[in-house]
C-alpha cells in the first residue's frame, strides 16, 4: 500500500512539479542582476508599416533611434542597449559558431554587474574607432580556458577580427534574453571594425537593438512611458532614413515609444511557451486528481480492514477528532514522501524538457534550481493531495458503530455499503477525467501528424544546408556573383551531389521577405502582399518544386538583362495573372533600398510551403540571384543528395577549401531544421500523451480495484449463484455489467467536460476541429476497450468461485 500510494503520488506531484519549475523559469523569474524590478524595455507600441529588417515578435530599434532616445530621454538614470547575436570564432574552414551579445558601454555598470575577472566596458569602449574588446561569461570561460586567470588581456578573433577580452562576467549573469546564455559581449560600435561592410550602425531600417533603462528615483512606469511617447514625434522625424519610401513614411514619423516592465528580460520563449505550459500544469493537475481518487480508494478498503481496530479506540473512549487526526497524519506522511521523491523527478524531468526543447546549435538555457515558489508549490501540492485523498476515508473510517463492529456477522454493513458506493463514484471521476485527457492527447498527436505529413509542396528530406561565407576574402561587390557562382559551380561538380542551388530565404526555416506587388496595367492601389525570395538555377530542382509552365532561371538572366521572375499558383491566381502568367508583368513597391521595379515573368511553379508549415500556401515571386544588385558576402546554398551525411559534408569542406580555404563554412540537415521547427507540437503531443496513457492506467486500476472488491464482497452471493445452477458466462457477465455501467457513467459525464475543455486548445491545432468526432469516438470507445479489460480478472475469478468454499465463508 505505502509502496503504491508514494508512488502514484511522487509521478503525479513530480511531473506537476516539473512543468511548475519550467513555469517558473519562464514566466516568473526577474533577471539576476540589482534591483530587476525599476528595470524598463523602452520600444515602439506598434511597428505596422515599418520597412527593413524587423521581428513581428520582438520589436527593436534602429541603432539611430537607439542614440537619439539615449541622448533625449529624461525618466531614466541610466539607459542601454543590446541585441543578440551569434559569432564566429575560427579563423578559416568551418565556422566555430558562439552566442553573442553587442551591448552599449553603460550595459554592465547599469545592471549592477560586476566582473570576477578584469574590469566591464565603459561608454568609452563603445565609441567609433575603438579597439574592439569582449567581456566574457563564466561558462566560456571555463569551458574555453579552463578558467585561468590570466584569460584578461588576451585575444579572441570575432569574425576573423582580434578582439581583446578585457573581463569574465559572474556564473549569475547568463545575459538579458530568457533561454539564451551569451559567450561574450563585444560593444555596439565595434560591429563597424567585426563586420566591416555589413555593420547595422548607420542602417535607419534594419531594427535589432533592445533598449532598456533603470528608472529614476520618484518616477513610475507609466509616467517613463508617457515621457518617451512624448519624444516620440522628434525621434521619429530626426532618423527619418533617406530614400524611405514615400508611401511609408507616414507610418514612420507615426511611430510611438512606451515603456514597458522588463525586470524577467526579453524572451520570444516565453510568448511561445507559456500557453502551452499553463495547458500542460492543467492537464498534470487532472491526472494528479486521479491519482488522489485512486489512493481515496485504497485508503476506503483499508478502512474497511480497520473497522474492529477503529471501534475498539472508540469503545474505549478516543474521540471521533483524534482518530481523524491520526488517519490525516497517515495521510501526511504518504504525501510528504510522495512529494518528497517527486522533488528529486521533477528535477530529472525538467531537465529533460529542456533538452527536448533544445536544438543544435542553439541550446535552450533556463535556471532550473529550485526556489521559494517551487518549494512553496510542492509543499502546496503535498498539503493538498492529503486532504484530496484522506480526509473523505478519514470522515467514513470513523463514523462505525462500535456495537455493530463488535457482534461477530455485523462487520458494519451498512458504512461497508456507503464506502463502496463512494468508491464507485470516484471511478466514475476517474473515468471522465481520463476521457478528457485522452481526447487532448489524439488532438495533439493527430494536430502533430498533420503538420508532418502535409504535402508542402517541396522536399523535405536528402537535402544538406551549407552557409557560407566570403567577408574574409574583402572581395569587390562587382566580383561577388561571379565568385559565388563558381563556388557553387564546384560544389555541383562533386560526384555524390545531385542537384545544388543558393537561396536569401531558407523555406520552413522561420524567416521572410514581403513586398506589396500590383500587376503591370493595373492600379497600383490594388495590391498583393507577397513573399520574395531570391534563388540560383536548379533551386526548384533542387527541392523538388515542380515547373509547370515557362522556364528557370538560367544564363540569359545577367544584371543588365530584364528582370525576370518564377511566380507560384498563388501568386497568378490572386494577382489575377491567369493560369498562364508567362510574359505578364508585375511591379514591386519602393523599398528603402530600391525603386519601384518591374519584373517580367517567365516561370510558373506549382505551391510551396514559404516560412512555416502552419500557413497557408502564399503568393510567392522567386527572383534571379545573378540579377542581385547588391551582392552580399554570405551564401545558403541547398545540397540534395542521397549520400551518406558525413561523407557528403567531408567533400563539401573539401572542395570549398580548395577554392579558398579562407571561407567559412557551417552545414545544418534541412529535414532536421524543419522538425525543430515543431517543438511546441512535438512537447505537447508528447506530454499530453504520457499524461494520457497515465491517466488510463490509473482509471484501470481504481476499476480493477472497485470491481475485485465487489467480487470479494460477493463472494457468497456468487458461489450460491453457481450452487443454483448458474452459467459462468452469466457469472462473467455479472462483472462485466458493472464495468461497463461505471465505464458509461463516467464517459456520459466526461463528455460535457471534454466539449468545454477542447475549446482551450484550438488555438494550439492544426488541420483538426477540437470537437472532432472521430477523436472523441476513438477515445470512447478505448476508455471502455481499457473498462472491460480492467473488468476481464476479476469477472474470471469469479467464476472459478467454489460453491461449498462460499458456503463456508461465513
Amino acid at each position: 500500500f505505502t509502496a503504491v500510494a508514494v508512488l502514484s503520488l511522487a509521478l503525479g506531484i513530480g511531473a506537476n512539479t516539473a512543468i511548475f519549475q519550467l513555469l517558473d523559469a519562464v514566466r516568473l523569474r526577474t533577471l539576476p542582476v540589482k534591483n530587476p524590478q525599476e528595470l524598463a524595455e523602452v520600444r515602439i507600441t506598434d511597428m505596422t508599416g515599418a520597412r527593413g529588417s524587423y521581428s513581428i515578435s520582438q520589436p527593436q530599434v534602429t541603432n539611430r533611434v537607439w542614440e537619439q532616445i539615449r541622448d533625449q530621454q529624461q525618466a531614466f538614470s541610466g539607459i542601454f542597449a543590446w541585441s543578440a547575436d551569434r559569432f564566429n570564432l575560427a579563423t578559416s574552414g568551418e565556422a566555430r559558431v558562439v552566442q553573442g551579445l553587442w551591448v552599449s558601454g553603460d550595459t554592465f555598470n547599469l545592471l549592477g554587474v560586476q566582473p570576477i575577472l578584469g574590469r566591464v566596458f565603459s561608454p568609452d569602449d563603445d565609441q567609433r574607432g575603438s579597439s574592439p574588446r569582449a567581456v566574457i561569461s563564466y561558462s566560456f570561460w571555463q569551458r574555453e580556458f579552463g578558467g585561468d586567470a590570466s584569460v584578461v588581456g588576451r585575444e579572441l578573433m570575432v569574425g576573423g577580427h582580434p578582439v581583446e577580452i578585457v573581463g569574465v562576467a559572474p556564473a549569475s549573469f547568463f545575459g538579458l534574453e530568457l533561454g539564451r546564455s551569451f559567450d561574450l559581449a563585444v560593444p555596439i560600435c565595434a560591429e563597424a571594425i567585426v563586420r566591416g561592410p555589413g555593420a547595422r550602425l548607420d542602417s535607419g531600417v534594419t531594427w535589432y537593438l533592445t533598449v532598456m533603462g533603470r528608472l529614476k528615483p520618484g518616477w513610475s512606469l507609466e509616467e517613463a512611458s508617457n515621457h518617451v511617447s512624448s519624444i516620440s514625434p522628434g525621434i521619429f522625424e530626426a532618423t527619418l532614413p533617406p530614400g524611405y519610401p514615400p508611401d511609408s513614411v507616414k507610418d514612420y514619423l507615426a511611430f510611438k515609444l512606451a515603456a514597458f516592465p522588463a525586470g524577467a528580460g526579453t524572451s520570444e520563449l516565453r510568448e511561445k511557451y507559456s500557453n502551452p505550459l499553463w495547458l500542460l500544469l492543467a492537464i498534470g493537475g487532472l491526472v494528479l486528481l486521479i491519482a488522489c481518487a485512486n489512493l481515496a480508494n485504497l485508503q476506503l478498503a483499508r478502512a474497511s480492514a480497520r473497522e474492529r481496530e477503529i471501534a475498539v479506540r472508540l469503545a474505549l473512549g478516543a474521540s471521533r477528532e483524534r482518530l481523524i487526526r491520526q488517519l490525516m497524519a497517515e495521510s501526511l506522511l504518504l504525501a510528504a514522501a510522495g512529494a518528497g521523491l517527486g522533488l528529486v523527478l521533477a528535477r530529472g524531468l525538467s531537465q529533460f524538457l529542456v533538452s527536448f526543447l533544445s536544438t543544435e546549435g542553439n541550446a535552450l538555457f533556463l535556471n532550473l534550481s529550485p526556489d521559494w515558489r517551487v518549494l512553496g508549490f510542492t509543499i502546496a501540492l503535498a498539503a493538498l493531495t492529503s486532504v484530496l485523498f484522506g480526509l473523505t476515508p478519514a470522515l467514513r473510517g470513523t463514523r462505525t458503530d462500535p456495537g455493530s463492529v463488535m457482534k461477530a456477522g455485523g462487520r458494519g454493513l451498512t458504512a461497508s455499503r456507503e464506502r463502496f458506493s463512494l468508491r464507485r463514484a470516484l471511478v466514475v471521476s476517474q473515468i471522465a477525467l481520463s476521457l478528457v485527457l485522452l481526447v487532448g492527447a489524439l488532438l495533439f498527436s493527430r494536430s502533430l501528424r498533420n503538420l508532418q505529413t502535409q504535402d508542402a509542396g517541396l522536399a523535405q528530406s536528402g537535402i544538406l544546408l551549407a552557409n557560407t561565407s566570403i567577408e574574409r576574402l574583402n572581395i569587390p561587390s562587382e566580383r561577388r556573383l561571379g565568385f559565388k557562382q563558381e563556388m557553387l559551380d564546384r560544389i555541383r561538380s562533386i560526384r555524390m551531389v545531385e542537384a545544388a542551388a543558393d537561396a536569401w530565404v531558407i523555406p520552413l526555416m522561420g524567416s521572410s521577405w514581403s513586398n506589396a506587388v500590383w500587376m503591370d496595367g493595373s492600379d497600383s492601389t490594388q495590391r498583393e502582399e507577397t513573399s520574395f525570395n531570391r534563388v540560383s538555377p536548379d533551386y526548384f530542382k533542387t527541392l523538388r518544386i515542380p515547373l509547370l509552365a515557362g522556364r528557370d532561371f538560367d544564363d540569359r538572366d545577367t544584371p543588365t538583362s530584364v528582370r525576370v521572375a518564377v511566380v507560384s499558383e498563388t501568386f497568378a491566381r490572386r494577382l489575377g495573372s491567369g493560369p498562364n502568367p508567362i510574359g505578364k508583368r508585375f511591379w514591386v513597391e519602393t523599398t528603402p533600398s530600391s525603386p519601384e521595379t518591374v519584373y517580367e515573368v517567365v516561370g510558373l511553379v506549382r505551391d510551396s510551403k514559404y516560412e512555416d508549415l502552419h500557413d497557408d500556401f502564399l503568393p510567392t515571386a522567386f527572383l534571379a540571384v545573378s540579377q542581385d544588385p547588391r551582392p552580399n558576402t554570405s551564401e545558403r546554398i541547398l545540397i540534395r543528395s542521397t549520400a551518406p551525411l558525413a561523407n557528403l559534408t567531408s567533400s563539401v569542406k573539401a572542395t570549398i577549401a580548395e577554392v579558398n580555404p579562407e571561407i567559412g563554412i557551417s552545414f545544418q540537415v534541412f529535414e532536421t531544421q524543419i522538425q525543430n521547427s515543431l517543438l511546441r507540437e512535438r512537447l505537447m503531443a508528447t506530454l499530453s500523451g504520457f499524461f494520457g496513457i497515465l491517466a488510463l492506467l490509473l482509471a484501470c486500476i481504481g476499476l480493477y480495484g472497485i470491481l475485485s472488491y465487489g467480487v470479494a464482497s460477493r463472494t457468497k452471493e456468487i458461489g450460491i449463484r453457481i450452487a443454483l445452477g448458474a452459467e459462468r458466462n452469466s457469472v462473467v457477465w455479472l462483472v462485466m455489467r458493472e464495468a461497463l455501467l461505471l465505464a458509461l457513467i463516467g464517459v456520459a459525464i466526461g463528455l460535457p467536460a471534454v466539449l468545454a475543455a477542447v475549446r482551450l486548445v484550438e488555438s494550439l491545432l492544426y488541420g483538426v476541429k477540437p470537437a472532432d468526432p472521430a477523436i472523441i469516438s476513438v477515445a470512447v470507445l478505448l476508455m471502455i476497450a481499457v473498462a472491460g479489460l480492467a473488468a476481464y480478472v476479476p469477472a474470471r475469478r469469479a467464476t472459478k468461485v467454489d460453491p461449498m468454499t462460499a458456503l463456508r465463508y461465513e
